[in-house]
């Protein structure tokens, strides 16, 4: 059976522990049978049934019992529901996403919790191991003058853990965008990518944070009432709970909005990176470029007295000039002439 702890509880004492969600529904009765018969007047008490992946028969059960109301039995059926509070009759329908933050995958995993809320019980069904809310029944069960106050100081120890346990998240990514932030000023070609992934991460929290936010306004009007009574100490203990949800979504939005922000940054910072290799091309075959330019100009140079060296270096008969007694003065000035030319011809032209 899913159902993993089952308690009645009289004036925030546990009076039972009962076997079934009959035997806790019996002994609930008889404990006001028995305020009745001996002029005691009516007692504070209700029974608390906490559940674990509870297949639908078990739900369903269960919701026989209570008369839950058949919308509420479906969402917890399928599960995957966005935070809300609703009201059928006299039950109260909450959907919770508790949250944690796995750093060495850099992702948050989030959790679903149900409670139906009636005047006299409390029914609770998680959907996901975390987070364990065997610990928080034992803060309530050691503070009866909490406890008392029956149905609603449970969901606020519910609500008051949950939004507990999304400050580590919250921590959990303010480091991760820390390093991101590092990643993006030295260069790292990696980080675009991990940018986009965290703020996936952030997006997930921000759809249990967010819906919170009108959780409070629907408990606000009618949460810490016991009857007619308001119970201010209550009332107050969860102001407190809404005051740190608020900072929690706050954060998470400048979260959101600081990714953006950075993703921007990086792209900025890779175009001009990309510009800046570019230039420094640009300027590596401007440099090539010139180098080329005078390599080729003095291989020019060198060519034209090499060409008439190599013609004259033939040892040919008739050849002109051959046998005229200026003939070498003549080539070799044309040699000096030619290469004098060029060299003035380029330096003209800047290739030197």
């Amino acid at each position: 059976m899913s159902v993993i702890d089952n308690a009645v509880y009289v004036d925030g004492k546990r009076a039972a522990a009962p076997d079934s969600v009959d035997g806790a529904l019996e002994h609930l009765h008889r404990c006001r049978r028995d305020h009745a018969v001996s002029g005691e007047g009516e007692p504070h008490s209700f029974c608390w049934i906490g559940m674990l992946r509870p297949d639908e028969s078990e739900i369903k059960a269960v919701a026989e019992e209570f008369q839950l109301h058949a919308l509420a039995v479906e969402d917890t059926v399928n599960a995957h529901q966005r935070p809300k509070l609703e009201r059928y009759g006299d039950t109260e329908f909450v959907v919770l996403r508790p949250a944690r933050y796995v750093d060495a995958a850099e992702t948050v995993e989030i959790g679903e919790i149900h409670l139906f809320l009636g005047p006299d019980f409390v029914v609770t069904v998680r959907h996901a191991e975390e987070p364990d809310l065997g610990t928080v029944r034992e803060r309530l069960e050691a503070d009866p003058d909490l406890l008392a106050h029956g149905p609603m100081a449970v969901l606020y120890a519910i609500l008051d853990r949950v939004v507990d346990d999304y400050a580590p998240v919250v921590e959990g990514l303010q480091d991760d965008i820390d390093q991101i932030e590092e990643q993006v000023f030295h260069g790292d070609p990696g980080v675009s990518r991990r940018i986009y992934e965290l703020t996936r991460q952030v997006i997930t929290f921000q759809r249990a944070v967010e819906p919170l936010q009108e959780l409070f306004l629907e408990l606000r009007g009618r949460f810490g009432k016991t009857g007619a009574t308001p119970d201010l100490e209550l009332r107050r203990a969860m102001r407190d709970v809404m005051d740190h949800a608020t900072r929690v979504r706050e954060r998470v939005d400048g979260f959101r909005d600081l990714l953006g922000n950075i993703l921007t940054v990086n792209s900025t910072l890779v175009a001009q990176r990309q510009n800046e290799e570019m230039t420094r091309l640009s300027e590596a075959g401007y440099q090539q470029n010139e180098q080329m330019k005078r390599v080729s100009s003095w291989a020019a140079i060198l060519f034209a007295p090499s060409l008439i060296a190599g013609v004259y270096g033939m040892n040919f008969d008739l050849m002109p000039e051959l046998h005229w007694t200026y003939g070498y003065p003549m080539a070799f000035g044309l040699m000096v002439l030619l290469a004098v030319g060029l060299y003035a011809w380029f330096k003209h032209n800047d290739w030197l």
